[in-house]
C-alpha cells in the first residue's frame, strides 16, 4: 500500500518515517522518527543538591523524560529541587541576596525543538523562578519579564509570593558582608570591592566559593530527540540591586536548537554576556564541531575579548566560567577556566564528570 508522496509502508519503516495518528490507509501526518541517546547535563549542583531528599536534579529530569514527559518540563522540575534547597546559596530560596539584602532571582527556559522560550529577571519572592519563566513562555508572547512586572505576573499566574527568600544563613552572610564592605553602615575603614569581600568570605567557609557567581544550568536531549535548556540563579552574590547577568538572556545563559544541540553557562555572567557564548557554541556545533571543541572555542573567544584587569599575570582568565554542552545525538562535554566537575545522567545513571580546563 502506498502512502503520501508515493512512499510504501515497507519504505516508510526502512527509512524511519512514522505516522503521528490514524491508520495506514488514512494517515494524518508523517513525521521522521528521531531516536537519540537521552542524556541530562548540568552544573555540579545538579547532582549534589537534593533539598534534603535522595534524588537530584539530573536524576529527576532524566526519569521524567524517559517516562514520556516533555524534555523542558522535566528540566524545570529538576532544577526546582535546587531552587528550593536552602543549602544551595546560589539559587532560589536562600540564594545570596543583593547589596541591600534582597534576594533577586533570574531564570530562563528554552525549548529548542518547539522554538519557544521565556525568562524572568530581578524577580523577588518566588522560590522557583524557572517555573515562572516557563509560564512566561507558555502564557505570553514575550521572552523576558523583569522586576515588579515579573512578580505581578507570577502572582497572577498563581505562584506563591513571599516577603523574604532569605534563610538565616543567607541573611547572616549578608550582614557580615555588609560589615566588611560598607563603611557607611558599619565602622570598617577598609574600602574594597564587594566581590572581593565575598570571595574572602567564601575562602573562610561562609559559603562555597562557586556560589559567589553560582547558578544552575541544565540541558537535555530526550529519547525522541527533543532538546531543551534551563538556567536559574540568584546571581552574583551581594550584587548591585537590579544587576542582571547572563542567566536569563537567550544566547548567553543558555541556547537550544532542536536541529543542533544546546549549551549553557555558570560563572562570571558578564564575561559570557559579552560574547553571547551559548549561541556561539551552538553555532559552532552547527558547523560541525563536537560539543567539546565548540566549548573550547567559546572559552578561547572569551579570553580574546576579556580586558586586562580580569587576567592573571600569565594572561589566563582570573575568574570562573563554565559551559555545559550537548548535541542532538547525545554527545556532551563540560569546559571551564578552572578545574571542577559537572553532572550527567544517562542510561548509565547519575555521576560527576571532570570539566575540560581551558586557560
Amino acid at each position: 500500500m502506498v502512502g503520501p508522496m508515493g512512499v510504501t509502508r515497507r519504505e516508510a519503516l526502512a527509512g524511519g518515517v512514522a505516522l503521528a495518528t490514524g491508520a495506514w490507509g488514512a494517515p494524518s501526518l508523517w513525521l521522521p522518527s528521531r531516536q537519540a541517546a537521552p542524556v541530562v547535563v548540568a552544573s555540579a549542583n545538579g547532582l549534589t543538591s537534593k533539598n534534603g531528599g535522595t534524588v537530584s536534579c539530573v536524576e529527576t529530569a532524566f526519569n521524567l523524560m524517559v517516562s514520556g514527559g516533555d524534555v523542558l518540563d522535566a528540566l524545570v522540575e529538576g532544577v526546582a529541587i535546587v531552587e528550593s534547597d536552602p543549602e544551595d546559596t546560589s539559587v532560589g530560596y536562600g540564594g545570596l541576596p543583593n547589596a541591600e539584602g534582597t534576594v533577586q532571582l533570574d531564570a530562563a527556559v528554552m525549548h529548542g525543538t518547539r522554538k519557544t522560550a521565556g525568562g524572568v529577571a530581578c524577580l523577588e519572592g518566588v522560590r522557583t523562578p524557572a517555573k515562572v519563566a516557563s509560564a512566561v513562555m507558555l502564557s505570553t508572547d514575550h521572552h523576558l519579564l523583569v522586576g515588579e512586572g515579573a512578580q505581578k505576573f507570577a502572582r497572577q499566574m498563581g505562584f506563591q509570593v513571599e516577603d523574604d527568600l532569605n534563610t538565616e544563613r543567607s541573611r547572616k552572610a549578608w550582614l557580615e558582608w555588609k560589615r566588611r564592605s560598607d563603611p557607611e553602615h558599619f565602622p570598617d575603614p577598609r574600602k574594597r570591592g564587594g566581590t572581593e569581600v565575598a570571595m574572602e568570605m567564601a575562602r573562610e567557609g561562609w559559603f562555597p566559593i562557586e556560589h559567589v557567581f553560582g547558578t544552575i544550568h541544565a540541558n537535555a536531549v530526550g529519547p525522541d530527540g527533543s532538546i531543551a535548556a534551563v538556567t536559574t540563579t540568584s546571581g552574583l552574590a551581594f550584587k548591585i540591586p537590579g544587576r542582571v547577568g547572563d542567566s536569563p538572556i537567550l544566547g548567553a545563559g543558555l541556547y537550544a536548537d532542536g536541529n543542533v544541540g544546546a549549551a549553557g553557562s555558570t560563572g562570571r555572567g558578564e564575561a559570557n554576556l559579552f560574547g553571547l557564548c551559548s549561541f556561539l557554541i551552538v553555532e559552532e556545533m552547527r558547523r560541525g564541531s563536537s560539543p567539546l571543541d565548540a566549548g573550547v572555542f567559546a572559552l578561547r573567544r572569551v579570553a580574546e575579548k576579556t580586558e586586562a584587569r580580569l587576567k592573571r599575570p600569565d594572561a589566563s582568565l582570573a575568574f570562573g566560567l563554565q559551559f555545559y554542552v550537548l548535541d542532538k545525538s547525545g554527545r556532551f562535554a563540560g569546559v571551564s577556566t578552572n578545574p571542577g566537575s559537572f553532572a550527567v545522567c544517562d542510561e548509565s545513571g547519575p555521576r560527576l564528570a571532570a570539566l575540560e580546563v581551558v586557560r
